[in-house]
């Protein structure tokens, strides 16, 4: 046992016991991913027949068991889903496609800039290829029948062209600014690559609403007068500005509503969705958008960005470290000696999730522990039952499970369960 766990911690790990590792989380993450689906479904189907006390008077059984069912859905599908992109991440890895991939690039482009980028466009664009008829099973089959689709194929193959061009004219430029710096930076490459990393995401908290949003959706201000002024006077009394606020046609993609803020400094703005405002009173949007507005002034937006700015710092040093390692390259079916850079980063970003998997819980606890904050912000704003209200209708409208299994959630879920929520709400409202 300590031999085997000298060979794990010395830079010259044996590529065969990588390759033992690697398969070792693989296979524990499928396994746990495929157990707590189980275990949700359990608790789904457990509880199908009968509404939860704390909703028997505000959701009817129909609704209940349609929540129920989409959840149904989505799991099920979700099996097929992972081993088709574990089958996917073998194939690149294990299965020697990446490195054939490589060589075959190799001949025609050389070993310089060129090949490079273009490997990674070829991984991307297999990727991207595969998970198109997923895509559309999911909107045109899984949304379709529950009723929340409302994009045509035209539109859904409109997205998706748009998209690929977006990642290509923003993607690709940004890949081959990473690699001159990955080659002309020495040893400490990834502290640069990360101020490069971050100033990218800045730009595009500036960029996205004004120019990329725009690309996909219709922005219209908001033009309900009633509903308009009671927002004003809720930003008044809790100190905050945004250039506007806008509804968003999502109805044209989706029966889903929702509403967020996007873009930083002086370029926030408040976004509903027009099936949001269809669904809830003035009341009970100004509810909701108090919730919202908690996250800012909280500073749960600033502290999510800090957070991932350093987990990204934190991968970006390992990948320093990893991408010096041939047993790296070797234990994931790749020739050590033709390694590139871009050889290096394809490896980790296919790799990371099945070794981070199980930090999940951490992000997701911290994620609800905000929610609660920012549900607390909006009961000392406006009046918390309205709230409440406004949750019921979107869960129903939603078709979100009311008895979610609590591991599942624990690991998935990025809001507290429907019942814990709306009971701490009820606290607060009878304070």
């Amino acid at each position: 046992m300590l031999t085997i766990q000298a060979h794990f911690l010395t830079d010259k790990m044996p590529a065969s016991a990588f390759t033992i590792l690697f398969v070792c989380f693989l296979a524990t993450t499928v396994i746990a991913r495929c157990w707590l689906a189980m275990r949700q479904l359990h608790a789904v189907q457990t509880h199908r027949n009968q509404v939860p006390e704390q909703f028997a008077n505000s959701i009817s059984l129909a609704a209940h068991q349609k929540a129920g069912d989409y959840t149904t859905a989505k799991l099920r599908f979700g099996f097929f889903s992972l081993a088709v992109d574990t089958a996917i991440l073998l194939g690149f890895t294990l299965g020697g496609g990446l490195q054939f991939i490589s060589n075959t690039l190799s001949r025609w482009l050389g070993d310089g800039m060129v090949y490079q980028i273009a490997l990674a466009a070829a991984v991307f664009a297999i990727s991207g290829i595969i998970s198109i008829p997923f895509d559309y099973y999911r909107q045109f089959v899984v949304e379709e029948r529950f009723g929340f689709n409302k994009m045509t194929p035209g539109l859904f193959f409109n997205d998706l062209v748009k998209s690929t061009l977006l990642g290509i004219l923003i993607g690709l430029p940004l890949l081959w600014v990473l690699l001159l710096v990955m080659g002309k930076t020495g040893d400490f490459w990834w502290l640069y690559a990360w101020f490069l990393w971050c100033a990218f995401q800045f730009l595009m908290l500036f960029l996205y609403p004004t120019f990329i949003a725009p690309l996909f959706n219709k922005f219209q201000p908001l033009e309900d007068e009633t509903l308009k002024t009671k927002i004003e006077q809720l930003m008044q009394r809790t100190g905050f500005k945004a250039k506007g606020l806008f509804v968003m046609d999502g109805s044209k993609r989706s029966a889903h509503g929702n509403a967020y803020f996007t873009g930083m400094g002086s370029a926030k703005r408040v976004v509903f969705f027009d099936t949001l405002i269809k669904q809830l009173t003035a009341e009970e949007i100004e509810a909701v958008l108090g919730h919202e507005l908690g996250h800012f002034k909280l500073r749960h937006i600033t502290k999510r960005i800090g957070v991932s700015f350093l987990i990204s710092l934190g991968f970006l040093a390992l990948l320093g470290w990893l991408k010096t390692q041939p047993w790296f390259y070797a234990g994931l079916g790749t020739d050590a000696a033709m390694a590139t850079d871009m050889t290096a980063l394809i490896l980790f970003a296919l790799t990371l999730p099945v070794f981070s998997f199980f930090l999940s819980p951490i992000l997701s606890m911290s994620s609800r522990k905000h929610e609660f904050e920012a549900d607390a912000f909006s009961a000392q704003y406006t009046d918390a039952q309205y709230l409440i209200s406004a949750l019921v209708k979107m869960y129903q409208d939603n078709a979100a499970t009311l008895t979610p299994d609590a591991l599942y959630s624990a690991f998935y879920d990025s809001h507290p369960p429907a019942s814990i929520r709306i009971a701490h709400l009820t606290r607060l409202k009878n304070l």
